[in-house]
């Protein structure tokens, strides 16, 4: 069974870091897109950033230039790194696998999409 595991979360100032990690697990042979979504209180979830199996990498116009995300050589965990963080940045941050292929009877088959449970991001002024 196909798990995300997000971690990194916190309460920080505005202005610092923080580094969220999200590491796919459960026989795992490739996944096309990772990324990371956010939602806050009363709004809808939205893509903050995303990194395709080659590299190619997108990211929400609110956090260009600010976060950077990024996949270990494996392709099964992203990381997204927070810098200069606003209390704009506040939400329960999820992240997302898009086109998961998994290990099934020795040979790879399309096992769908995942999400993550969650993780909250609290930014204070």
């Amino acid at each position: 069974q196909v798990q995300l595991v997000e971690s990194g979360g916190g309460l920080v100032q505005a202005g610092g870091s923080l580094r969220l990690s999200c590491a796919a697990s459960g026989s795992i042979f490739s996944i096309d897109v990772m990324g990371w979504y956010r939602q806050a209180p009363g709004k809808q979830r939205d893509m903050v950033a995303t990194i395709s199996r080659a590299g190619n990498t997108n990211y929400a116009d609110s956090v260009k230039g600010r976060f950077t995300i990024s996949r270990d050589n494996a392709k099964t965990t992203v990381y997204l790194q927070m810098n200069s963080l606003k209390p704009e940045d506040t939400a329960v941050y999820y992240c997302n696998a898009v086109g998961v292929s998994t290990w099934n009877s020795g040979a790879p088959r399309k096992s769908g999409d995942y999400w993550g449970q969650g993780t909250q991001v609290t930014v204070s002024s």
